[in-house]
């Protein structure tokens, strides 16, 4: 089992930033089967929406074209967590944020999200 628990998401104005912390905990085998690490977001009434991931190694960042450029995610591989640097903040990144992970067997793990309000 894999836990995974959001901090950081807050108010701020347009233009703003924030950084959003993923720790992540659990067995030492369940985490060394983790294959790919991300956030998704989701808007009010609205799906939920990959905004960024990448592999557990550190390569094949991916981000979603709304984001690239603003946004940065990376690994603290000596903490287990995973960040998101979120600046230029524009109304519409407003939502929910989520920390998922897959391991190699395709079993997905998620954070019980944290909020993020960006005022205009």
């Amino acid at each position: 089992q894999v836990q995974l628990v959001e901090s950081g998401g807050g108010l701020v104005q347009a233009g703003g930033s924030l950084r959003l912390l993923c720790n992540v905990s659990g067995t030492i085998s369940s985490i060394s089967s983790i294959n790919v690490m991300g956030w998704y977001r989701q808007a009010p009434g609205q799906q939920r929406e990959l905004v960024a991931n990448m592999l557990m190694s550190g390569g094949n960042i991916r981000y979603t074209d709304s984001v690239r450029g603003r946004f940065t995610i990376s690994r603290a591989k000596a903490k287990n967590a995973l960040s998101l640097q979120m600046n230029e903040l524009k109304p519409e990144d407003t939502g929910v944020y989520y920390c998922q992970v897959r391991t190699l067997r395709g079993v997905t793990y998620w954070g019980q999200g944290t909020q993020v309000t960006v005022s205009s």
